[in-house]
């Protein structure tokens, strides 16, 4: 019986010493230290006045404000943006100019400006009429009965960020391979459905960040309402409540962390969104979806039927 070949000892792997790691690591800390104990022990922050206001009844309210203005404008302006997208990439000319000629506008002028003239857009136009060009008017309506502040500041948002997210959805239908939208009309499939049940899905894995990255960008442009003047919004509100309190500095603090706390729950959204719409990509957030199942091999090896390395006395 020829005798057993002695298997060679098994190496015992010593991980790299990175040290560049641990220094880093204390510098952040120190740094991090230093500026917690220049916020806490700075009395003229005034952290009891900070509190005192970030539950209060007008800062809540413009809260409110503040997201039903985000998340209203964004919704118009997903909407025009992809109707935007479509007649960029159309076989129309008048479509192409209509919708280069939208963006070239809203892109180049400020948003400020443009939610200034829709603030008095009812001295520009008294009256609001519905009928023939240079004939009879069949519907007449007050400007300022039908445009109000709200309206006027949630309109004026909308069309300015759908010109930028146009181009981003119009990106994200370019990547989507071409062929797989010849296929579907060879297949009969009509140009709507195309893009409903084939283009959209996959150009959403591009679209996704960077609309997130406008929603939170939206979130802060709302600040600018002030000049329509719509005045319910959190900023106005802390800052009226500064003004009147003379303290300017921890009503401005309450801003931000308001600010902050929305922009951390859009982050958290958007990321499932990402893996959501990133699935079967390889290296996508969908496609790093870590395995919580046992593996079959893992579940072999734990039941005790066969032994822990099965080829030991063929490996060399």
């Amino acid at each position: 019986m020829p005798a057993q070949t002695a298997l060679p000892e098994a190496l015992r792997a010593r991980p790299v010493p990175r040290p560049g790691r641990w220094v880093s690591g204390a510098i952040v800390l120190v740094l991090a230290a230093m500026v917690v104990n220049a916020l806490v022990t700075n009395p003229n922050f005034r952290w009891d006045t900070v509190w005192l206001y970030l539950r209060d009844v007008n800062v809540v309210r413009g809260v409110g404000w503040t997201l039903v203005l985000t998340f209203g404008s964004m919704a118009i302006a997903v909407v025009l943006a992809v109707l935007l997208a479509v007649m960029r990439r159309s076989d129309n000319p008048v479509m192409r100019w209509v919708a280069w000629t939208y963006i070239w506008f809203f892109r180049g002028t400020p948003i400020y400006t443009q939610l200034v003239f829709w603030g008095l857009i009812s001295v520009l136009y008294p009256r609001l009429s519905l009928g023939a060009p240079f004939g009879p008017e069949l519907l007449v309506f007050d400007t300022r009965t039908v445009i109000t502040a709200f309206w006027a500041a949630l309109v004026g948002l909308a069309l300015n960020e759908a010109a930028y997210l146009a181009e981003i959805v119009r990106a994200g239908l370019g990547s989507v391979d071409a062929g797989q939208a010849e296929a579907a009309r060879a297949l009969g499939m009509p140009e709507s459905k195309i893009l409903r049940r084939i283009v959209l899905p996959q150009a959403m894995r591009v679209i996704v960040p960077p609309t997130g990255n406008e929603t939170i960008s939206m979130l802060k442009t709302t600040s600018l309402v002030v000049a329509v003047p719509f005045t319910l919004e959190i900023t106005y509100a802390t800052s009226a409540i500064g003004s009147r309190t003379f303290e300017p500095i921890p009503l401005l603090i309450v801003a931000a962390l308001w600010y902050l706390l929305i922009t951390s729950v859009l982050m958290v959204g958007q990321h499932y969104l990402e893996r959501y719409y990133g699935r079967g990509v390889a290296g996508g957030p969908g496609g790093r979806r870590r395995n919580r199942r046992p593996s079959r091999q893992a579940a072999i090896r734990a039941a005790g039927t066969t032994r822990d390395d099965p080829f030991a006395e063929v490996t060399p």
